[in-house]
């Protein structure tokens, strides 16, 4: 492999140009990447090669393929790719200077200050807070031959992050920041990027507004108290020499990292309870995993006591990666494995179509846990063939807390029903923003 992270004078006569074509006149590819993103995707590989261009959301949009090209790109040596710029043209008006729009060392800064609140002790924290409240969710659960998983899910992690995150629980206005997180989230998959009226780009903005105004209503009460929540953290957060966090820059993490807290976590929730509801023996061996360990509520501790559940939550992050595509732009001109990508090129890898590559997974659309037993060990074909959360400096900052959030919740629900799908129904995922289900899941929820 001849990967370069500075372009001398003589590589520009060795270089190839990137390959491709640029679909139909306006929309190029736009709806064969949201509808079928894994067939087209299959399509180009098979057809260019782990590197190509197409016109899609009105751009040129430069794929590549593999965990060589995920490696090549999230490890970032010689500071290539903007993350920004990269993420920018999609959300950049929604979740704007959020951690993961930040580049460089702004980046290292900000995140050295936030890794604070995912450390372990912490972490401990956040799991004894959330079991109680996890608790009375599912509480309020009843059984039903049309349970909707993903409404559910949503609601609950919803609620936990603001908890968890926020020191606080919602009251009327639940249902108002709720519909402002889908709004902002599903805009920047908006094939019109323009505010129209309506549209999901106009929604975004509205929703962006929502979130603002309500964090930023929250500041000073939040400066002034001793509490252990993110917010707070982030509030009194202070480097050494004495830099603090703007009420700006607060907003700005506070929104992105609500995002993230519940919605890929109900992402991953949706996928588990798909799969353990068409593999019920994974489901029943899951629940005596639960039922063996004696108690009602996880403790950190527990964790990786929960081998089953960790393979299976590990498969579901693979069938079913919650940040499907991960944009970045390049900052100078780059040659990757002999092919020039300019300057100002945005680029684009895919965890999504990376964990159903065929050349790295056995049977990879086939729901299959054990492939990450010791003894098989599929992910480790390649450091970069798994990579739900990313890598390299960006690695997603709330891993850790999602595996917990995720464990937490599941355990509780393992210990008081069971579900079940008709065995011919298939889940429709709907790609348009994030992979969520198209039908919001419905199941047979029963009590044990």
């Amino acid at each position: 492999m001849t990967v370069s992270t500075t372009l001398h004078e003589s590589e520009f006569g060795k270089a190839k140009p990137i390959p491709g074509d640029p679909g139909l006149p306006l929309l190029g590819y736009t709806l064969h990447s949201m509808l079928d993103p894994l067939g087209f995707s299959r399509k180009r590989y098979d057809k260019y090669g782990e590197i190509s261009w197409s016109n899609t959301f009105g751009t040129r949009m430069v794929s590549m393929f593999g965990p060589d090209a995920n490696q090549f790109v999230f490890q970032n040596r010689g500071d290539l790719f903007s993350n920004s710029q990269g993420w920018d043209f999609f959300i950049g008006k929604f979740f704007r200077r959020g951690i993961m729009l930040l580049d460089f060392e702004e980046h290292r800064h900000h995140r050295r200050i936030m890794q604070n609140a995912f450390k372990k002790p912490v972490l401990v924290q956040y799991l004894d807070e959330m079991n109680h409240p996890i608790e009375r969710g599912i509480q309020k659960w009843l059984p039903q031959d049309d349970f909707f998983v993903l409404t559910a899910i949503k609601k609950l992690t919803l609620d936990l992050a603001t908890e968890v995150f926020m020191g606080e629980k919602l009251g009327s206005e639940a249902s108002v920041l709720n519909k402002a997180f889908v709004d902002t989230v599903r805009a920047g998959s908006s094939v019109v990027r323009y505010p129209v009226p309506g549209g999901r780009w106009s929604k975004g903005l509205k929703g962006r507004k929502v979130l603002e105004a309500y964090f930023m209503s929250k500041i000073a009460e939040k400066r002034a108290s001793t509490g252990n929540d993110l917010f707070s953290q982030l509030c009194r957060a202070e480097t050494e020499d004495g830099q603090k966090f703007s009420d700006d820059d607060v907003v700005n993490h506070m929104i992105f990292l609500m995002m993230a807290a519940h919605d890929t976590s109900t992402i991953t929730l949706c996928t588990m309870f798909y799969h353990l509801a068409k593999n019920p023996e994974w489901q029943e061996k899951l629940r005596q995993e639960s039922i063996a360990l004696g108690k009602g509520h996880l403790e950190h501790d527990d964790l990786d006591k929960m081998e089953g559940m960790t393979k299976v939550m590990k498969e579901a992050l693979r069938l079913c990666a919650p940040v499907p595509s991960v944009p970045r732009r390049t900052v100078k001109d780059v040659v990757y494995k002999n092919t020039l990508i300019p300057k100002d090129s945005l680029v684009v890898v895919s965890p999504y179509f990376t964990h159903y590559m065929p050349e790295y997974w056995k049977n990879p659309k086939q729901f299959d846990p054990d492939r990450f037993a010791e003894d098989r060990r599929e992910d480790k074909v390649h450091p970069y063939a798994w990579v739900p959360f990313g890598g390299g400096a960006h690695m997603c900052i709330g891993l850790h807390f999602a595996d917990l959030q995720v464990k937490a919740i599941l355990h509780q629900i393992l210990l008081r029903f069971k579900w079940s799908v008709d065995p011919g129904y298939t889940m429709p995922v709907d790609m348009t923003s994030l992979p969520v289900p198209g039908d919001k899941l419905p199941v047979r929820l029963e009590f044990i």
